[in-house]
């Protein structure tokens, strides 16, 4: 067993040019012809994991055209968010043929548009084709279509639309519109987030997600999660070999220290990013938040005291529960980030094993008893878990 405090067939690879083969899409004219039917031999099916590959992806092809009318031309009040690879658009398409269609009769849709002065946005675009393209799980968001040869600069990705955004704004955001998650919805998260892991480490599949964190979770309208942004994913080793090397990236706070120290990722590289995300489920706090003391900027540093059982997790746990949580299932997920979080990638769990862990702390959790509600003190006599700490913005 390592030291939990040491420091330290697969998805064909990207087309050149970024333009998948005309033979692995569905075409469409604007027209609104019909969709190819999906042949059952086109997928190899995992009933236990809820997932399945494609040979090739089949994607709708759109033109820029379409994702103007989709859009309503780009308008600013239609950009729901913007990140590294460029902004996102809500927009509408017909239900059955994805052609562009009015607010009142059709779907929506994200329609993310790479910004041109993006430097990995080509490559991300086409790890988000193959990838996204390929997959289908209940917890990965469904790529529906893109737009772009590869060859100029409107590249563009066209997904589900998920209406109540990312865990990010859900755990870190104040306001009336984000109310604090109870405990169960927390675990809900938790475990869906895991089998979308699980499915892309099946032998089947083989992927690196390598960017594992709240603000890539995006939630449905009950709170389901699903795995969204391909844009930095692996292919797992090579038979024979232990992990990829690779130049470093992703988000700071997420990587495990062993790819942030040598470049090798490794597929447990994931787990670690998963820890790190069921430890801000716990606190409610960001991996990292230069506001915090100095001491504390550093999520997993701080709190491996309280998740190694050196401390009380009361001290760790999220203020906004109010301490609506069970006990025993709290310190169970403690214990599980806590393995997660091993510096040593050969001590930290598979994600089938966190699956089955965060399975079993929701069936034993929903016997044990909530704690009874506090009765309202005085906010001047109220004794705060984050002492010394800053609570995040």
């Amino acid at each position: 067993m390592g030291n939990c405090f040491r420091s330290g067939g697969k998805p064909t690879s990207p087309p050149a040019k970024g333009k998948p083969s005309p033979s692995s899409s569905t075409r469409e004219s604007g027209g609104g012809g019909g969709r190819e039917e999906e042949s059952l031999e086109s997928y190899r099916r995992w009933p236990s994991a809820g997932g399945r590959v494609l040979d090739a992806p089949r994607l709708r092809v759109f033109t820029l055209a379409e994702l103007r009318a989709v859009t309503r031309g780009f308008k600013p009040e239609m950009v729901l968010g913007e990140g590294g690879f460029g902004r996102v658009y809500k927009g509408w398409v017909d239900d059955r043929t994805l052609n562009p269609a009015k607010s009142s009769a059709g779907v929506v849709v994200a329609v993310k548009r790479l910004n041109a002065e993006s430097v990995q946005g080509l490559q991300e675009w086409q790890s988000e084709v193959n990838f996204m393209g390929r997959l289908q799980h209940p917890n990965l968001v469904r790529l529906l279509g893109y737009c772009g040869d590869g060859e100029d600069r409107d590249l563009l990705l066209v997904y589900e639309f998920m209406p109540k955004g990312s865990l990010e704004n859900h755990l870190f955001r104040r306001g009336g519109s984000f109310e604090p998650l109870s405990w169960a919805t927390r675990l809900k998260i938790a475990a869906g987030a895991a089998r979308g892991l699980a499915f892309l480490h099946s032998p089947e599949t083989q992927i690196i997600y390598r960017d594992f964190k709240a603000s890539n979770i995006l939630l449905d309208h009950d709170f389901a999660p699903k795995l969204s942004d391909f844009g930095l994913a692996k292919s797992g080793p090579a038979a024979g070999r232990s992990h990829v090397t690779t130049r470093v990236m992703g988000s700071y706070g997420y990587a495990a220290p062993e790819y942030v120290a040598t470049g090798h990722l490794y597929v447990k590289s994931d787990v670690y990013g998963f820890g790190v995300v069921l430890l801000e489920l716990l606190t409610g706090l960001r991996a990292h938040d230069p506001n915090r003391p100095s001491h504390q900027a550093n999520l997993v540093e701080w709190a491996r005291p309280y998740i190694a059982g050196g401390r009380k997790l009361t001290g760790l746990m999220d203020q906004r529960l109010a301490g609506q949580y069970p006990p025993k299932a709290a310190l169970r997920a403690a214990r599980l980030a806590h393995r997660c979080l091993c510096g040593d990638p050969k001590a930290r769990p598979s994600m089938d094993d966190v699956v089955a862990k965060l399975e079993e702390i929701d069936a034993r959790g929903s016997r044990d008893a909530l704690p009874p509600r506090p009765r309202p003190v005085p906010a001047t006599s109220q004794r705060s878990p984050y002492r010394g700490s800053s609570k995040p913005a």
